[in-house]
């Protein structure tokens, strides 16, 4: 079974939004290197960047655009390319296609039967 591993909050000033997670919740917020996104720490991580209590999930926040307007939650699997096949032949659609996150894994966007824009995660072996 794939299990929920990861959310997104798309965001409209990045630097507002920052100071309101950070300040109600406490959770840690971290500008990624090289890329327009920011780690979301809601529980503390091991030395894989995994969160060290069983059942928590951390997340990020971007930029909204067009195709990720709300917030999504990522699902685990085996491999990005057969679950997004899965995916179409369900009836669902390709919002954004496989992409590598070098020494970390690969993602993808997709939008199910209901209109839900959903990611992708597959962990880097």
């Amino acid at each position: 079974m794939d299990k929920i591993v990861h959310f997104e909050i798309p965001v409209d000033d990045l630097a507002r939004a920052k100071d309101f997670y950070g300040s109600t919740f406490g959770w840690g917020l971290e500008d990624a290197q090289g890329m327009p996104y920011t780690l979301v720490r809601t529980v503390a991580v091991d030395e894989k960047q995994m969160p060290t209590e069983p059942g928590a999930i951390n997340g990020g926040m971007m930029q909204r655009s067009l195709d990720v307007s709300s917030p999504v939650l990522t699902i685990e699997v085996a491999s990005v390319g057969d679950a997004l096949e899965r995916i179409e032949g369900a009836g669902g659609s390709v919002v954004q296609p496989r992409q590598e996150i070098p020494g970390m894994g690969a993602f993808a966007y997709f939008r199910d039967t209901e209109g839900n824009t959903l990611g992708l995660w597959e962990t880097a072996s």
